[in-house]
């Protein structure tokens, strides 16, 4: 499956809540998408299907491809550790969500397009892999070429978010990753015991 471009609002509608950040036209209207969506008779889910839900709301939040979030699940099981919570952890170490996080990009998205276009690198040099895996000591900077850019500066000023695992210089356009995260530093609502949940079970089919 390719990565979903569509309307954000659509899909914030789906799991019933502004995944991507604030959302204005989700707040107008924030019911199940499609013609009856706002009349749906919501019957109890099954198991599986909430389950499901939640692990696609987690790929959404992400922007992760099924099989890159399967490979992220399989690493976070076979570590130390609650695997639910090294599954966010592993995800928020991703250099694309570090980037979006230190407000270098307004969205992940737009963190994904940065350092596929080479505007990022990591410990002084260019890195051009959104999923790439960042260790607590890495430095995230903006490449000297691309600093004067109008969409990195306006990013950077509209960004008031303050994560205590990572810092910010802005006389150098540089941050730093602190720490991984413990699961209650990360604001993400996930119910990440609901995604190990589904992979167990499919496992065992």
């Amino acid at each position: 499956m390719a990565r979903y471009i569509g309307p954000k609002s659509k899909i914030s509608r789906k799991f019933g809540e502004p995944i991507y950040g604030p959302d204005k036209a989700f707040e107008k209207r924030n019911y199940p998408p499609g013609q009856h969506g706002n009349n749906r008779r919501r019957g109890k889910k099954s198991e599986y299907a909430v389950q499901l839900l939640e692990k696609q709301k987690a790929k959404y939040t992400y922007g992760i491809l099924e099989r890159q979030f399967r490979n992220i699940f399989e690493r976070a099981s076979g570590s130390k550790g609650v695997t639910g919570e090294v599954l966010l952890q592993l995800c928020e170490s991703r250099l694309d969500n570090v980037v979006f996080r230190l407000g270098i990009a307004p969205s992940r998205n737009a963190a994904r397009q940065l350092v596929s276009h080479r505007h990022i690198n990591v410990n002084g040099k260019i890195v051009n892999i959104p999923s790439f895996s960042l260790n607590p000591g890495d430095t995230i900077g903006v490449r000297e070429k691309s600093k004067s850019l109008q969409s990195i500066s306006s990013s950077l000023e509209a960004n008031d978010s303050i994560y205590e695992w990572m810092t910010w210089n802005d006389s150098t356009y540089e941050g730093n990753f602190v720490s991984i995260p413990q699961r209650n530093q990360i604001p993400e609502n996930i119910k990440e015991q609901l995604i190990v949940e589904l992979y167990l079970s499919l496992i065992h089919i």
